[in-house]
């Protein structure tokens, strides 16, 4: 791309609501790859404003940095990506989503009673553990994130 085109980094950050900083820290994770014109500025893609909304709405989902950038590395580097491309990545994430919805609803529904109620009657409780019965399934509050909940 010619170094008259692209969009300069503060370009970028006004399209994002990213701060530059950020813009700075995504590259260096590999999530977007600016080149640089004659006076030595980084210039982006017009697609980098895509690959940037997809990083902030994927972390809002949970995703990690590393899993967004193994998600992008599937992305085309040399052109913009189509809607095939990602229709690709969305179907690809959309059992994690449905997991992750799951997981919400058990939590929602687990926790409705902990509101307001200061553990009087701790063997009704989602969160009681007497005796550690559930270390053995593995760290973490099992008994909320688990499918069954049981002991």
């Amino acid at each position: 791309m010619p170094a008259s085109e692209g969009l300069s980094i503060g370009a970028l950050a006004r399209r994002t609501g990213l701060a530059v900083s950020a813009i700075r820290y995504y590259e260096t994770q590999g999530l977007i790859a600016p080149w640089r014109n004659a006076g030595g500025q980084r210039r982006y893609q017009r697609a980098d404003l895509r690959r940037l909304s997809f990083v902030m709405i994927a972390q809002q989902l949970g995703l990690t940095l590393p899993e967004i950038r193994e998600v992008l590395a599937g992305l085309p580097g040399n052109r913009t990506p189509t809607r095939g491309d990602w229709t690709r990545i969305s179907t690809a994430l959309r059992e994690r989503l449905n997991q992750r919805i799951a997981t919400l609803e058990r939590l929602r529904d687990n926790l409705d009673g902990c509101i307001g109620c200061g553990c009087l009657s701790l063997p009704n409780c989602a969160l009681y553990n007497p005796a550690d019965r559930v270390g053995s399934k593995g760290p973490g509050p099992r008994l909320v994130l688990d499918e069954t909940g049981d002991l």
